[in-house]
């Protein structure tokens, strides 16, 4: 499985939505089919198949967190004014200029972004072509139009 970055802030939430889920979740769900399986004949009782559908969105929704928080790798916040390497990675804030307009974007794990605030995942292609890149670099992308480049001005 591909590692998966995230901030500490999300790891705390999805730790947290877990939980929630393994302890709470669980308990309503298995009361739900308990209640269910008390009205009955199985084959026609939609309280049963609607319980078994939460159930298994609640596992699947487990399943898929245990897997993110198994290879998960914390993504460091540089606030230095700088990055200590000069090398966009993940965990990034990279200044770029594209036609004469400035723009910042963030590096961070696909579980986390948010274009419209500058937040790219790592796994996008645009965050793809600025990894490895550093001050002064021009950063070439294919776009559905043509291609757009980029000029890395900073890298914190």
């Amino acid at each position: 499985m591909m590692k998966q970055y995230l901030t500490k802030e999300k790891l705390e939430e999805l730790k947290n939505e877990l939980n929630e889920l393994k302890t709470t979740k669980r308990v309503e769900v298995g009361e739900k089919l308990k209640r269910a399986k008390e009205l009955g004949d199985l084959s026609e009782n939609s309280e049963y198949f609607e319980a078994r559908e939460d159930q298994s969105r609640v596992e699947s929704r487990i399943f898929e967190l245990e897997g993110t928080l198994r290879d998960v790798e914390l993504i460091k916040k540089s606030h230095s004014g700088g990055s200590a390497s000069g090398i966009v990675k993940v965990g990034s804030t990279v200044e770029v200029s594209k036609s004469g307009k400035k723009m910042k974007f963030f590096i961070i794990g696909s579980n986390e972004t948010n274009p419209d605030e500058g937040y790219i995942s790592n796994e996008s292609p645009l965050g793809r072509a600025f990894l490895g890149k550093k001050v002064g670099d021009n950063v070439l992308i294919q776009v559905p139009n043509g291609k757009v480049e980029y000029k890395v001005l900073s890298v914190e």
